[in-house]
């Protein structure tokens, strides 16, 4: 079977950093399900030649190996993203956050409980095209679910960002549909300004995510980048400078309140 390629998470690109900008606003961003922080780099960079403060870390059992990824749960992960977010809430005086896929859903779970100043979910999974609730009963006869080969996506990417695992353990997929399905169930505990990101050519989310996320959340400022033709990891395709870009002037108008 085909697989993605393995990556060093050795790389520079692949290292959490906070960045201090000449702004009082700091945005939190995090990587998605088997990704790194390498996801948002370019993302970070972009934001940061816009005078912001910017954080990027790795989510425990990411960036290292598959086994360890799967020692870890979704409570580990919703933490280490609450924790980071107070971190940098504590030297800002504005404090946002954007991530990616996964990230996307902690950043809505932190839009619903933290009072963020924004919130820019990408790409963020209201429901997958993949059936996850089929892992835990072929648990016993599969063992790791395996990423397809990007194929003809692979040229709308950048290859130097693109580090995340080629798959996943099995036992992993029923925390990430727990994610999903909490950042779903409380949507109306948003009040901050959102801007949603997502592509026309995700094969990976439900069409509809962006519209759920939309409808649901209480925000009187809300709006949606629509992409084309880039895949679901879309902070590393061609429209990455397009998508930090947007996300910059949707902070500087909340900082506005």
């Amino acid at each position: 079977m085909d697989k993605r390629p393995t990556c060093s998470f050795k790389d520079e690109v692949c290292q959490p950093f906070l960045w201090e900008g000449e702004r009082r606003h700091g945005v939190l961003l995090i990587h998605g399900f088997t990704g790194s922080v390498a996801h948002m780099r370019q993302i970070a960079e972009k934001l940061h030649e816009r005078g912001f403060t910017v954080m990027g870390i790795n989510l425990p059992g990411h960036a290292t190996d598959m086994d360890d990824m799967a020692r870890y749960t979704w409570q580990d992960w919703l933490n280490a993203a609450k924790d980071a977010f107070l971190r940098l809430k504590e030297q800002c005086d504005y404090a946002s956050v954007a991530g990616l896929s996964m990230g996307g859903c902690l950043s809505l779970l932190i839009g619903e409980e933290m009072q963020p100043t924004a919130i820019a979910p990408i790409s963020a999974p209201m429901g997958t095209q993949m059936p996850l609730w089929l892992s835990w009963p072929s648990r016993p006869f599969i063992r790791t679910i395996w990423w397809k080969p990007r194929g003809k996506d692979a040229a709308t990417v950048d290859a130097r960002y693109d580090c995340g695992y080629p798959g996943f353990r099995n036992r992993c997929a029923p925390h990430l549909n727990k994610l999903i399905k909490l950042a779903r169930r409380d949507l109306h505990a948003i009040t901050c300004p959102v801007l949603v990101v997502q592509s026309h050519a995700d094969t990976t989310i439900t069409p509809d995510s962006a519209e759920i996320i939309l409808q649901g959340v209480s925000s009187a400022r809300k709006g949606v980048l629509w992409l084309d033709d880039v895949p679901h990891a879309c902070t590393i395709s061609r429209e990455a400078d397009h998508i930090a870009e947007t996300i910059a002037e949707h902070l500087l108008r909340a900082e506005q309140g």
